[in-house]
């Protein structure tokens, strides 16, 4: 069933109203990989009433007043990636095409959306319930942060936005806890004079657990047979908010505005003072990188400190991070059950080709220790590796063969890295992410212990279900910690490589240089040449013309010129490859290459690095690679035999 978009699938619910309306920059995908969509069903499940609203217009007050207004909250997010980045190319340039967007002309989503939908909302609804921001543009710009695109430092979104609280990482225990705290203090913050930054509502509304009282043939997700994530606390989790708390600072995954900083969160410098040594061209961004520090170094749930930063006459209040799903919650999230496809609504408007990648693809694990300093993924989706039960997984592509879309065809088992699946560091499951080292970087971490067996084993059973005829694993592979397990790690490769590759598999080495590997927090290239060896051994011997896809970057902070012409060089000769699959550096917020990029230091030394900031400079980078060296255009060809 798909969550509402219109007032009359509202009325066919049922419902006179709604309590809170999700707003995103794409389309409506009713899917486990489209945030609003697993939020949606979350808040359903606990009794809420939602409805969704994607992609609105900005011109006029149609789609964003048609639902009407929420009772409780709007839910705001960007979709799947900073609008930003999703409306421009690393050298600033305007994309035409949308993934995201029905018809794929990019032209729904607007610049800095996060900011523009709260403004949208205001200018029709003067006196609203408050507004939350979410997803992955308010949680990389939770804390005051460098802006590529505009090269200055902003404030919290959490202030540029005027909201009023911003919810960070995958969120669904904060939200649910925020929609449980607002909805028992309504009351409270009706009169209020808003020193918590609660905005002030029109109506009253009834408590989460009661407001929807609709039969399971209108609702079947809501029935009472399905997984119920937080099912232990559901009866009591409203009356628990109301007798204990009056202020959301117990709320982990949650930023909000406050006039005073609690005495025990640890202060992060201030935007003023920070944007003080920004004006100053030449002078070094030691507050900015002191900030930064701080705050990437607090993100682990098991050690984080609550913290604050002042942005005006007002204080920033970052809660410490919600503790990690385990493997029933995940679960539980992919038992929601979803229609997997665009809502019709917006399926009219054309087609949406990000459906073919996610439409009958499998998330088996979140969260990635690979920690590469370019990557965004510590910050928002954590380091801690949690994944979900095979049963799970099987019940989940057992229904993928009753969808009338189904062809056989599973587009991809995985995670933001494949071969991360059940298992992890026992230390870290007890104690937290190590603050002086990482986990595979420079060399995997003894304690780590990989072991492949159970994805090995969960694609074994895959293979065996009736309807599936071929299963993908096209997530990334990190060949170091194949390598690191001696047990099953060639047992994996050989699996993969005989039922799960289409002819080529992908790596990501993103350079060649030793030193811009090391800027990088990747490993060196001698593993790469050992994992070659071994795929052309294991390809040959199973009689397969199969090969490797390189994916590399260029103009990461330290690269230069000639580190790109060496890399050119060693892929033209060592991988007998002319690499297509090259970006230019984007520095985007929350990442520890982007810190160097705006500082020119390398984070751990001080040391100055180079940083190529020249439009051009960065496109002839990028020719290094995919041209002769020269500047004249190669060729397509195929890998040499």
């Amino acid at each position: 069933m798909f969550i509402p978009t219109t007032i009359n699938e509202v009325k066919t619910l049922g419902w006179n109203s709604l309590d809170i309306i999700l707003v995103t920059g794409d389309t409506y995908i009713d899917s486990p990989f489209t945030g609003v969509a697993v939020i949606g069903k979350l808040l359903i499940q606990k009794g809420y009433k939602v409805g969704i609203i994607a992609q609105p217009d900005m011109n006029s007050d149609k789609d964003i007043s048609r639902l009407g207004e929420p009772e409780l909250f709007w839910g705001i997010t960007s979709g799947a990636v900073d609008s930003m980045v999703s409306n421009y190319t690393a050298l600033k340039k305007r994309r035409k095409s949308d993934d995201y967007t029905p018809g794929g002309i990019n032209n729904r989503r607007p610049d800095r959306a996060v900011i523009a939908y709260t403004n949208l909302i205001r200018r029709y609804f003067k006196q609203t319930a408050p507004i939350v921001l979410g997803g992955i543009e308010a949680s990389l710009r939770r804390i005051c942060h460098y802006d590529f695109w505009s090269d200055t430092i902003r404030r919290s979104i959490l202030f540029d936005a005027k909201a009023d609280y911003l919810v960070y990482g995958m969120g669904e225990d904060a939200i649910i806890a925020l929609a449980s705290f607002l909805s028992s203090n309504k009351s409270d913050y009706l009169s209020s004079d808003n020193t918590d930054c609660l905005s002030p509502n029109k109506t009253d509304s009834l408590s989460p657990d009661t407001t929807c009282s609709l039969s399971s043939d209108k609702n079947d997700y809501l029935s009472s047979n399905k997984s119920d994530y937080l099912s232990s606390d559901k009866k009591d989790h409203s009356k628990h908010h109301q007798n204990i708390f009056k202020s959301p600072s117990h709320i982990r995954g949650l930023c909000y505005i406050s006039g005073a900083p609690p005495s025990s969160y640890i202060e992060l410098p201030g935007y003023e003072s920070i944007i003080k040594e920004h004006v100053k061209k030449e002078a070094p961004k030691n507050l900015f990188t002191k900030s930064f520090l701080e705050f990437y170094n607090n993100c682990d749930p098991l050690t984080a400190k609550g913290m604050f930063q002042k942005q005006d006459s007002r204080y920033l209040i970052h809660n410490p991070p919600a503790l990690y799903p385990d493997t029933p919650k995940m679960d539980a999230i992919a038992d929601l059950e979803f229609e997997r496809d665009v809502h019709p609504y917006y399926k009219k408007n054309g087609v949406v080709k990000a459906l073919d990648t996610i439409q009958f693809s499998i998330s088996s694990h979140r969260g990635c220790y690979g920690e590469c300093n370019f990557c965004a993924i510590a910050v928002h989706e954590g380091r801690t590796v949690r994944w979900r039960s095979h049963t799970s997984i099987i019940k989940e592509i057992e229904e993928f063969t009753k969808h009338p879309d189904f062809k056989g065809i599973i587009s991809d088992v995985g995670g933001p890295t494949a071969n991360m699946y059940g298992f992890e560091c026992a230390k870290k499951l007890e104690k937290g992410a190590c603050s002086h080292k990482r986990c595979i970087f420079p060399s995997v971490c003894p304690h780590l212990k990989p072991d492949h067996t159970p994805q090995i084993e969960l694609l074994k059973k895959i293979r065996k279900i009736k309807g599936v005829k071929k299963v993908f694993v096209a997530s990334g592979i990190r060949h170091d910690i194949l390598f690191a397990d001696t047990k099953a790690g060639n047992r994996y490769l050989e699996q993969v490589l005989n039922h799960h590759v289409s002819g080529q598999m992908k790596l990501a080495p993103e350079h060649t240089e030793p030193h811009i590997l090391k800027i990088m927090g990747k490993p060196p290239v001698d593993s790469l040449i050992e994992f070659k060896k071994r795929f052309d051994t294991i390809s040959k011997k199973m009689h397969k013309n199969q090969f490797l896809t390189y994916y590399f970057i260029a103009a990461h902070p330290g690269c230069t010129m000639k580190d790109m012409e060496q890399a050119g060089l060693f892929a033209r000769k060592k991988l007998h490859i002319h690499p297509e699959q090259v970006q230019v550096f984007t520095p985007t917020p929350s990442t520890l290459s982007t810190l160097m990029y705006y500082t020119a230091k390398a984070h751990e030394t001080g040391e100055t690095v180079f940083v190529e900031k020249n439009v051009i400079n960065k496109e002839k980078q990028k020719a290094k690679l995919t041209r002769d060296g020269h500047g004249r255009n190669l060729k397509k060809r195929g890998p040499k035999k």
